[in-house]
């Protein structure tokens, strides 16, 4: 099950994954995506990466995650901010009220989820003027580093098909015209990665698809990952050339 794809990953997850670029955020207030009154649905909000950032803003925002890892390690991270509600709900069946939400976001999760049975749950929850905001961090296809990172992944991850949602060059081609009503809006951001060693292969080891410790060529893996490292380093830190891809509209 997609639920637990990522069971025993959310502290590396926590540690290791990037946030999203301010300029991003402001973007979202900005042209009036997401006011700073507005009660959020984020889902599928894992650690809290997204979740938290809208916090910060004010906002009301229920964390919905399945996984028990992952929704525990949020909730911690997150308890500071009492304007957090975490559920133990799915994409499907978020549990939320009929029209309780302003927003509905879902960051690096929509691949995950039924569409047609999402697109229903929002169009449930979402007050009449609600809008879904769908956001990837996607990498650049043509960059050097992205194409050897994904061959490392095709000969130690049997269970690599490719990254989420394809990659930044295939960002045009990601059709959501039968999810949203009345077309769509999109917005890309520069989002470059900047990893030393030890982030670059926490980053790569937190994706649900990477090696565990105790799986067979878990070192073979790391060495790869680290040879990796080696060859595209400049004083000691890798650029991973990655634009974040929003997707905003109504259901």
């Amino acid at each position: 099950m997609n639920e637990e794809k990522f069971s025993g990953k959310s502290k590396i997850y926590s540690l290791f994954r990037p946030g999203y670029p301010d300029e991003f955020i402001d973007m979202l207030y900005k042209k009036a995506y997401i006011a700073e009154n507005s009660v959020i649905a984020d889902i599928g909000s894992g650690t809290g990466k997204l979740t938290e950032q809208l916090l910060k803003r004010g906002n009301t925002v229920y964390g919905v995650e399945p996984n028990e890892d992952m929704r525990k390690t949020g909730e911690e991270n997150l308890k500071k901010f009492k304007s957090f509600i975490s559920v133990n709900g799915t994409a499907e069946n978020t549990l939320l009220p009929d029209e309780s939400t302003d927003a509905v976001t879902a960051a690096q999760a929509f691949h995950w989820f039924h569409r047609g049975a999402f697109k229903k749950e929002c169009k449930r929850i979402l007050k009449e003027s609600g809008r879904v905001i769908i956001i990837w961090n996607m990498r650049d296809e043509s960059a050097p580093v992205t194409i050897e990172n994904k061959k490392i992944n095709r000969e130690f991850c049997p269970g690599f098909k490719d990254f989420s949602a394809g990659s930044g060059n295939d960002r045009e081609k990601i059709n959501l015209s039968d999810f949203f009503t009345g077309g769509y809006i999109t917005e890309y951001f520069d989002n470059p990665y900047v990893f030393d060693r030890e982030s670059f292969i926490g980053r790569c080891l937190s994706s649900s698809y990477a090696l565990k410790e105790e799986d067979k060529n878990y070192s073979d893996y790391i060495n790869a990952l680290s040879f990796l490292f080696d060859r595209f380093q400049r004083n000691s830190v890798i650029t991973v050339p990655n634009t974040v891809c929003c997707y905003i509209g109504s259901v």
